[in-house]
């Protein structure tokens, strides 16, 4: 509903993922995990909008081009990948 979509732009760091990383040389913690590029955005007059630059981000959860995704990071960023090394 919208009252949850206002709800996670206002508490939570959205981005729609625009495209894949592709790599042929990478830190060896990030062999098997899949790189995107996503672009975060903000909610301007009800609608999602672009905002600031896009973002290469390690996916945790299976998201495609087109898809709304949540980012974060920091120390936070790592607790999908719990139990293995992060770089």
């Amino acid at each position: 509903s919208i009252r949850i979509l206002q709800f996670a732009i206002k508490f939570m760091q959205l981005a729609r993922v625009i495209g894949n990383v592709v790599s042929t040389v990478k830190n060896s913690t990030l062999t098997g995990r899949k790189l995107m590029v996503i672009q975060p955005l903000t909610a301007a007059g009800g609608a999602l909008k672009a905002a600031g630059k896009a973002m290469v981000a390690i996916d945790s959860v299976g998201a495609g081009p087109g898809e709304l995704v949540f980012w974060c990071r920091g120390k936070e960023a790592s607790f999908p990948f719990e139990g293995s090394e992060v770089p």
